[in-house]
């Protein structure tokens, strides 16, 4: 066994020998002991989660579900944590609000063994160095834990836990420092996870508008760049503010769509600059800035800053298309039908290609094709980015109307083409796999790789005596890799079709997404929200009258879901909100009346309703002694009976073993027999008490030890660590360097 947070290690601990009483010094002593935990192994990747505390105070955890139940590593980041007190970071049972975290697993351990949790200290602190790590600038630190589901009395498939931070052995009664992140385990989790939507789907993604942006003239094409972040924005006229040249490349901020820079100029025909829009974005460059086209015949690159672009002319018909090239000074150009790959400094083309027809065209640089779309003819094209030559040609059927777009997934290679009402998805090697058709124009997509996710701007035809016609469009937004809906349209207001093709620009991991309405002028930016989904809820209870119940529920969402308990006592009939019971558990001392009572969570959020399945508390009768164990008495600070109040409401059993006592908040009796257990028992599984052989006692403060040891009080065992420290450091020291 190892001891909990609160204990200051020496290194690896000596086994204590049974039977013995232990004075304060030995219970000291035995604090601070740390056996090393078994080997761990590497969580699964997970997105960090957050949470902040009572004084401001910001904790992160890298990973918190699906961890491996056998070990798991995870990083823990702290930051805004008072200077004035140390901390311990560990893996607890979350016993809810202003409660303390415990047991815990493990012990904090600084000799390079146990790595179960973590103290941190001020610096300047007597056991920074060998026992605690320092605090770093601005009350931050950032450490390495190895948590596993069960040990140490504590499992966590039976119990809620969280990674928390709170204040260690000499102010175990300071709640300020308590900052609790809920953590599961694979195939631990109790209940069914999902829950039942209210008014829609649990986990239900949608798209919510926030912002328009209308700083960039009339936006014709998007890019976020990959590196500096920036929303790069082709634009040209709006027609009705012809008094203002609204045409360039525009540099706004991703966030509120405030422009930062705007290039308006760029090299024509002659090499003199003139103001030029910006009709493409071929891709960006490294760093910051991007590769464009611009009417008819030009080819620019620019940066935020720059008031000009640098290009060149090239002879021929107008561009039609326009992509990254093979080299890192090249850029692929459709001019009509014609393919070609241009040198950019010079505008001289390396190799071309003629094909039987097409004006646009997308690239794979990963599988070295370029896919060209014929719309008139109805085919779609493969050329070999080697060869520079057509290597097959397909059918793209109902291409007898309005061309779309095309457009690669990178992830996997499929190309999808917008026809019409349509989108054509052809695979890797071009064989046709999906049609996706939708009520109004495809006109371009954009694809979140990791993610899995395609996005759709579709448009309406903007004429309004055509019944088909309504004026607005849609995104719709599909898994790329079975081509479900992966999130619910979204109407698209006033997005039609008559002033220009709407564009779409993906931050990496889906959670904004840009799209651009010519028409209107305008760039709407748009945000994920996620209805509530259960990812832990509560199981049906039995337990004896007067044991603590602590029923446990989670969900994930976007914004984060609030919860409120909800009762029934009809069999479901109908149901009621509990006062203040708005925490993911709910904690209560059981009552013989609550038999048969029903209990779910109802977690809100912007997005929807999820409540939990019902599940039903038994309630039978206490049986055994209710007063605890022998001669122990009544459970107060004074007589060290085991308890018959607080967490531990029912006490020990008739023989005084005090299995039944549950959390008990007494110490133990000195003259209680065997019930002189029942208090250590129920100071391990609730942190209640504090206790020991003398019956001398405080509840100011929690367990910090996990192997079934009272703790002394605080003031006792600050006395004694204090004034033995140097010899805790020497003996240390001793042990590290092989002495011992």
């Amino acid at each position: 066994m190892t001891p909990t947070p609160g204990t200051p290690p020496t290194g690896p601990g000596r086994p204590r020998r049974p039977g013995r009483r232990l004075g304060a010094a030995a219970v000291a002593a035995l604090l601070l002991a740390a056996v090393p935990a078994g080997a761990a192994v590497s969580a699964d990747a997970a997105t960090p989660k957050s949470a902040t505390g009572p004084q401001g105070q910001k904790l992160t955890v890298s990973a918190t579900t699906g961890l491996d139940p056998a070990g798991a590593k995870i990083r823990v980041t702290g930051e805004g944590y008072g200077t004035t007190s140390g901390i311990y970071v560990a893996l607890c049972k979350d016993n809810g609000a202003n409660r303390v975290p415990s047991p815990c697993l493990g012990g904090a351990d600084m000799s390079g063994g146990s790595k179960n949790s973590q103290w941190i200290v001020p610096k300047g602190d007597p056991y920074e160095g060998e026992l605690a790590l320092p605090f770093g600038p601005g009350g931050t630190f950032d450490v390495e834990i190895e948590i596993r589901s069960e040990g140490d009395g504590l499992d966590c498939a039976d119990v809620p836990c969280s990674v928390v931070t709170r204040a260690d052995h000499r102010a175990s009664g300071d709640r300020t420092q308590d900052v609790r992140i809920p953590v599961t385990f694979a195939g631990r989790e109790p209940g069914e996870p999902g829950g039942e939507g209210v008014d829609v789907p649990a986990g239900t993604v949608s798209y919510k508008p926030v912002a328009d942006f209308t700083s960039a003239g009339k936006p014709l094409d998007l890019l976020l760049h990959p590196d500096s972040k920036k929303l790069y924005v082709g634009a040209d006229n709006i027609p009705d503010t012809a008094d203002t040249d609204e045409r360039g490349l525009y540099v706004l901020n991703p966030e509120d769509g405030k422009a930062e820079s705007r290039i308006t100029d760029a090299p024509g025909s002659t090499g003199a600059l003139r103001a030029s829009a910006a009709a493409r974005i071929s891709g960006p460059l490294p760093g910051d800035g991007v590769v464009y086209n611009y009417p008819l015949r030009g080819v620019g690159s620019a940066k935020a800053g720059d008031t000009a672009a640098t290009g060149v002319w090239l002879a021929g018909s107008t561009i039609t298309d326009i992509a990254p090239g093979t080299a890192p000074g090249t850029v692929l150009v459709a001019q009509g039908a014609k393919l070609s790959e241009i040198e950019r400094a010079t505008g001289t083309a390396t190799r071309s290609l003629t094909l039987p027809g097409g004006t646009q065209f997308a690239a794979d640089h990963a599988r070295g094709a370029v896919w060209f779309s014929d719309f008139a003819a109805g085919k779609l094209h493969r050329v070999d980015l080697a060869s520079f030559a057509v290597t097959a040609s397909f059918d793209l059927p109902g291409t007898d109307s309005i061309a779309g777009f095309t457009e690669v997934d990178p992830a996997s290679g499929a190309v999808w083409v917008g026809v019409n009402r349509s989108v054509l998805v052809f695979d890797a090697t071009g064989k046709p796999v999906k049609t996706l058709v939708g009520k109004d124009l495809a006109r371009d997509a954009a694809f979140d790789a990791a993610g899995g996710r395609a996005f759709v701007a579709w448009q309406d035809g903007g004429d309004l005596s055509d019944p088909a016609n309504d004026n607005n469009g849609t995104l719709t937004v599909y898994d790329s890799t079975d081509f479900t809906p992966a999130a619910k349209d979204l109407s698209l207001p006033g997005n039609q079709t008559q002033l220009g093709a709407a564009s779409l620009a993906v931050e990496p991991g889906g959670a904004t997404v840009f799209v651009t309405s010519p028409a209107e002028g305008k760039i709407t930016r748009l945000t994920r929200q996620v209805s509530p989904l259960v990812t832990q809820a509560p199981a049906d209870r039995s337990v004896r009258a007067g044991e603590e119940v602590a029923l446990t529920a989670r969900a994930e969402g976007t914004p984060e879901p609030s919860v409120r308990w909800q009762v029934s006592t009809d069999g479901s009939q109908t149901w009621r909100e509990l006062d203040g019971a708005t925490e993911p558990v709910l904690t209560f001392t059981a009552k013989s009346a609550q038999d048969g009572y029903r209990y779910r969570a109802e977690f809100r959020n912007d997005v929807g309703t999820t409540r939990t399945a019902p599940v039903t508390l038994t309630v039978t009768e206490a049986t055994g002694g209710d007063t605890g164990g022998g001669n122990g008495g009544s459970g107060d600070t004074t007589t060290g009976g085991a308890a018959t109040g607080g967490d531990g409401s029912t006490g020990g059993d008739s023989d005084g073993d005090g299995s039944d006592g549950g959390t008990s908040t007494g110490a133990s009796g000195s003259s209680g027999g065997s019930g002189s257990s029942a208090g250590s028992s129920g100071s391990t599984v609730g942190g209640g008490s504090v206790g020991g052989n003398t019956g001398a006692g405080t509840t100011s403060g929690g367990s910090l030890a996990a192997t079934g040891i009272t703790v002394i009080s605080v003031t006792l065992l600050a006395a004694a660590l204090l004034g033995g420290g140097l010899l805790i450091h020497r003996r240390a020291r001793r042990r590290t360097s092989g002495l011992a």
